[in-house]
């Protein structure tokens, strides 16, 4: 029986990286950046570890920023075969001030410059992670987060989009657009632009072929995955299917609490991930106490004094800030 096709990918659903230092992270992600802690959880995987997840009000997905904090990671390299930045969006006069604003938090801001029809400043954020941020030339329509540190006529949307780096750009380029339902809309030499539905900022990624590139490793200050947005888990499984109709390796199904994931390496090595809109993060937690309390799933609850015990203690951002 031929598999049916679910509906194409929505956009970026989230993006996980890696850092050291717990505190500066929530620090600058909150304080410097105004993003709000939309959930504070463990890494299930490895629950001495907190996982942090930064958004919008809610924590939409085509917000949601998290990381693993971990102490002790050595620093990764940037590189090939890796998610080598992370773009947000901001309102189209905002560059200014946030180019300001990041020098006066003492980062290296880089000069803007225009990509795709684009004005786009880059940093890095503590641990070295490539963030840019883009003033798109068409407009943003998600709300941000009203009640933020930052005035909404200059607060980050959410993403644009993000970069992915590969030695070999054809096999990545055939998988988001045979399989995933991306199209190609625009090329900049090495760099080219792949976009879903309206292509709004969000839903679009730009793919860059750097043969000579030294290959990435994954560690602080790198991604560790990506993830795209689909509806329901009715059609995560038909892509689950559909993955594995490719030939590509693909998890089970496993269950984040905020979302379902399945998870599997495009041909360039860049671990990719398929994620649930639903249930969101209100599940446990009303909206306006996002991110004020520690949340474990019903099975480490057993394990709550332990692991408070065990993580480093936090200073959790308060509003108004």
């Amino acid at each position: 029986m031929p598999i049916s096709m679910p509906a194409s990918i929505s956009g970026i659903h989230h993006v996980t990286a890696i850092a050291t230092d717990p505190q500066r992270t929530l620090d600058f992600y909150t304080r410097v950046l105004g993003l709000r802690l939309a959930k504070l959880t463990v890494n299930y995987d490895d629950p001495g570890t907190y996982h942090f997840y930064f958004g919008d009000e809610l924590g939409r997905p085509g917000t949601i920023l998290t990381f693993f904090p971990w102490p002790h990671a050595p620093r990764g390299r940037r590189g090939s075969d890796q998610v080598t930045a992370i773009a947000f969006s901001v309102p189209a006069r905002a560059l200014d001030f946030w180019a300001a604003r990041l020098a006066e938090h003492g980062l290296a801001v880089a000069e803007p410059v225009t990509r795709f029809g684009d004005r786009i400043i880059s940093f890095p954020d503590p641990d070295g992670l490539p963030l840019e941020l883009v003033a798109a030339s068409e407009r943003d329509a998600r709300p941000g987060w009203p009640a933020g540190p930052i005035v909404l006529e200059h607060a980050i949307r959410g993403f644009a989009g993000a970069t992915l780096t590969v030695a070999d750009d054809v096999p990545t380029a055939a998988l988001l657009t045979e399989t995933l339902g991306f199209r190609l809309t625009a090329r900049e030499g090495e760099r080219a632009r792949f976009a879903v539905g309206a292509g709004a900022p969000g839903a679009r990624v730009e793919v860059v072929r750097a043969p000579r590139a030294r290959r990435g490793v994954v560690a602080a200050g790198t991604v560790h995955h990506i993830a795209w947005r689909t509806p329901d888990s009715e059609q995560q499984l038909a892509w689950r299917d559909i993955l594995r109709a490719r030939g590509l390796d693909v998890t089970p199904v496993r269950d984040r609490r905020y979302f379902h994931s399945i998870y599997f390496y495009e041909p360039g090595g860049i671990l990719f991930e398929i994620a649930t809109d639903p249930p969101g993060f209100a599940t446990d937690e009303p909206p306006e106490a996002l991110g004020t309390h520690l949340m474990l799933p019903p099975w480490l609850e057993p394990r709550r004094a332990a692991l408070e015990g065990t993580l480093p203690p936090l200073v959790l951002p308060t509003s108004p800030f």
